[in-house]
């Protein structure tokens, strides 16, 4: 095992913390920077684009920066963040949700979900063949008839849709 790593299989909080206060901060400066670009003064008609996106900027900057350096200031502190079986887990649901996210640019939001539905039911619900055929189809038509019918909001399609007219 690693040096993050003790003999009981787990994993020190240290640089998961450090990573995503870093990723924070530099999500932050992005958001200010921007926010700065499209003004983030007041206008004649009220607060312009930028008022509140840099606002919430500044206090994610600071939030993140805070755990950054706390972090930091006690790095030879050893604190659990997690097991390595659930890191295992994690990584079970992440991966597929992952693939799911680039399914949709390829095969459009109501396929790729009857796949990822498909896939959780069989792998991890252990469901039978038609118990999961019947959810994976249905879930995503009943998502087509409330948001693209009801709703009139389009989601994301892919070639069967529309070869389909949808």
């Amino acid at each position: 095992m690693d040096s993050e790593s003790d003999s009981s299989g787990t994993v020190d909080v240290r640089w998961p913390e450090l990573v995503l206060a870093l990723t924070l901060l530099a999500t932050a400066v992005l958001v200010i920077v921007d926010s700065v670009r499209v003004g983030i003064g007041w206008a004649e008609d009220g607060p312009r684009s930028g008022y509140f996106p840099f606002y919430i900027g500044l206090g994610l900057l600071g939030s993140s920066a805070w755990i950054a350096v706390q972090q930091l200031r006690h790095w030879r502190v050893k604190n659990t963040f997690a097991e390595r079986s659930q890191l295992a887990s994690v990584w079970a649901i992440l991966w597929p949700m992952v693939l799911y996210v680039g399914l949709i640019a390829v095969m459009g939001i109501y396929i790729a979900s009857a796949v990822l539905i498909c896939y959780f039911m069989l792998r991890h619900g252990k469901h039978g063949l038609w118990v999961t055929a019947g959810v994976s189809v249905g879930v995503p038509l009943v998502c087509f008839a409330v948001f693209e019918r009801w709703f009139l909001v389009p989601l994301p399609k892919g070639p069967v849709e529309i070869l389909l007219g949808l």
